[in-house]
């Protein structure tokens, strides 16, 4: 169960309705999940949605890798209306779908690309252990380059919000969609 109402586009204040148009006129052309929580804090929301908008439209990682550090992301926190939205996106840019489900039930992908093993090293040390070792760190350089790496970190601490948002206040799976983590220990 949500623990915000739902916003009302027309009950907005000023401030709430200009991110809200913001968000609407974007690249995403949609105010849902976690933007909606969002939106309730308008400078909270400009200035994260913003950033959404660069990590998931504008770093220099090609979207196959964006996709697998977003689900690694979002598998880490169970956060099941980030997965709904993302693991689809992931397929349909490339990422192997026996990956995506080893993922999403906490195993380890067997990936055969070197980038995507740089990524998912890398996304999934930090997240577990909350450090990367030399050698992690390393391989995502020569993988990714160093503005690479710069996006990949902001990629993950950028969904992680995303995860943390949908979590703390509860916000809905997508409409028709079953939770990807139900039979996981939370």
């Amino acid at each position: 169960m949500p623990r915000l109402p739902d916003i009302e586009p027309d009950t907005l204040s000023p401030e709430q309705r200009r991110v809200y148009d913001a968000i609407l006129s974007g690249p995403r052309g949609v105010v849902q999940g976690p933007l909606r929580v969002w939106v309730n804090s308008p400078d909270l929301a400009e200035r994260a949605q913003a950033l959404g908008a660069f990590c998931r439209y504008g770093t220099s990682l090609p979207q196959r890798l964006s996709e697998l550090a977003i689900i690694t992301t979002g598998a880490h926190w169970q956060a099941g209306f980030e997965w709904a939205v993302h693991a689809p996106i992931a397929l349909q840019v490339g990422l192997d779908p026996s990956a995506v489900e080893a993922i999403r039930v906490g195993r380890e992908p067997i990936l055969d690309k070197p980038d995507e093993k740089a990524v998912y090293a890398f996304a999934s040390e930090l997240l577990r252990q909350r450090r990367v070792s030399d050698a992690t760190y390393r391989q995502a350089v020569e993988a990714l380059g160093q503005i690479g790496v710069v996006d990949l970190v902001g990629v993950l601490g950028y969904y992680g919000l995303i995860s943390m948002t949908i979590n703390a206040f509860e916000v809905p799976l997508p409409e028709g969609e079953a939770d990807p983590f139900a039979e996981a220990a939370r």
